[in-house]
């Protein structure tokens, strides 16, 4: 396999990519959006650990059993987080041994987990929620004016429903 001097690869993958992307129409968009995303999740992890010893991806679990009326089963809770099944179970595991979080049978099936906040979660999720809601707050809503963060809410909502029936 022959190596390509970098001008040669860097070249090439931009040969590659403007033969799938006409006028590589979007791209810069696209990149700007996976910079944002990664660069906000960044710091809101940052901050919210620093000031309450809570990983980001930890109050994510909270949040999203709180949104769900205190439980979901497992499967729900990792499709609604963005995690893998078996990444979620480990984060679960981490969660129940901190007492968060409780693993249950699913009433409903047997073989199914459900996993539900505790009250300690819950409390938890009280002290962290006002701190994760304040960095949202700083670092992207206060960035953008009304009219702007209503079509950045219309189009991604409209990638997420086209990409959804893809």
């Amino acid at each position: 396999m022959q190596i390509l001097p970098e001008t040669d690869i860097a070249e090439h993958f931009d040969r590659l990519v403007a033969d799938q992307v006409p006028g590589r129409r979007g791209l810069e968009a696209w990149g700007s959006l996976l910079r944002a995303h990664a660069t906000l999740m960044r710091r809101l992890d940052t901050e919210l650990e620093r000031e309450t010893g809570l990983a980001l991806a930890d109050f994510d679990v909270l949040a999203q059993l709180a949104k769900a009326h205190g439980e979901l089963r497992i499967t729900e809770l990792a499709d609604r987080a963005l995690i893998s099944r078996s990444g979620m179970s480990r984060r679960v595991g981490r969660l129940v041994d901190e007492g968060l979080v409780r693993r249950d049978r699913a009433r409903s099936d047997a073989r199914g987990v459900v996993v539900a906040l505790t009250q300690a979660g819950m409390a938890r999720l009280g002290e962290t929620a006002p701190v994760h809601a304040r960095g949202i707050s700083k670092l992207f809503v206060a960035q953008l004016d009304d009219q702007e963060l209503a079509l950045l809410e219309r189009a991604l909502n409209k990638v997420i429903v086209d990409c959804s029936f893809g």
